[in-house]
């Protein structure tokens, strides 16, 4: 099981629901949330945040980059939804594009820096 597909069994489970009931309420096919469970499939970011919003938890908990299920059992401020977004994506790349995507923000830094120093 992926570390993913078991925060999304222990959500599901904290909230007492059946896979059939998140169907019901989701229209995600049962066989879909299975593997996604089981980690045999990921959810694109757009499922993730369904699910996340049904099962009452933050993307960044499903995700792993907190312990809190909640924004209000957080001792620390949480990241943002983008930052989620961003390295559920981050995840799915390889080294090379890694590294590229390092390049393009080290591109955006400058601008932003040249932009600053105008001002």
């Amino acid at each position: 099981m992926s570390f993913l597909g078991e925060r999304l069994r222990k959500a599901r489970e904290r909230k007492n629901l059946k896979q059939v009931q998140v169907h019901e309420r989701t229209g995600i096919n049962n066989k879909t949330l299975s593997r996604y469970e089981s980690g045999g499939s990921e959810p694109d970011v757009e499922t993730l945040k369904v699910l996340a919003e049904l099962y009452e938890v933050s993307l960044d908990w499903l995700t792993g980059h907190t312990e809190a299920p909640s924004p209000s059992e957080a001792k620390d401020k949480p990241g943002d939804e983008l930052t989620t977004i961003m390295y559920h994506k981050w995840d799915q790349l390889d080294e090379r594009r890694r590294k590229q995507a390092l390049r393009l923000i080290e591109i955006l830094e400058q601008e932003a820096e040249e932009e600053n120093n105008k001002n």
